[in-house]
């Protein structure tokens, strides 16, 4: 267990090292969003294969994205790994609703935003939760 400081907080260095932890797993999160998403495309450009199923890909595509990042926000972490991991979901899911406002020129708080954030949400705790027991021994 790390030392406390006198106020009886945990010294800076571990504060920025969680935080750079978690941005690490957004980051993570994004790579595979991005290289799942293009590997589609790139079969849906030399193949057969239609875009009919579009909607879903990037939903699984998302969902196995905040995982991940939760994942990684909460492996170093000492204690609750949910909370870094609904953290760095709610965080991918802001950002990938501010690109969405940004591409398509408006903002809509339809079903498909509100299900991106509930799953972010809770994909990015259940990835907090495998990552903080997901010790090496």
């Amino acid at each position: 267990m790390k030392a406390e400081s006198k106020t009886g907080q945990m010294p800076l260095a571990n504060e920025k090292s969680r935080v750079s932890a978690l941005i690490s797993g957004i980051l993570i999160g994004y790579a595979l969003t991005c290289i799942i998403i293009i590997g589609y495309a790139i079969l849906i450009t030399y193949s057969s294969l239609t875009g009919e199923n579009l909607p879903l890909v990037v939903t699984v595509t998302c969902l196995a994205s905040v995982i991940v990042a939760g994942f990684d926000a909460a492996s170093g972490a000492e204690s609750r790994g949910w909370l870094w991991g609904i953290t760095a979901g709610f965080i991918y899911a802001v950002i990938l609703a501010a690109l969405g406002v940004w591409v398509n020129k408006g903002f809509a708080l339809d079903s498909r935003t509100i299900t991106l954030l509930v799953l972010s949400v809770a994909g990015g705790g259940l990835g907090g939760v495998i990552g903080i027991n997901f010790k090496k021994k």
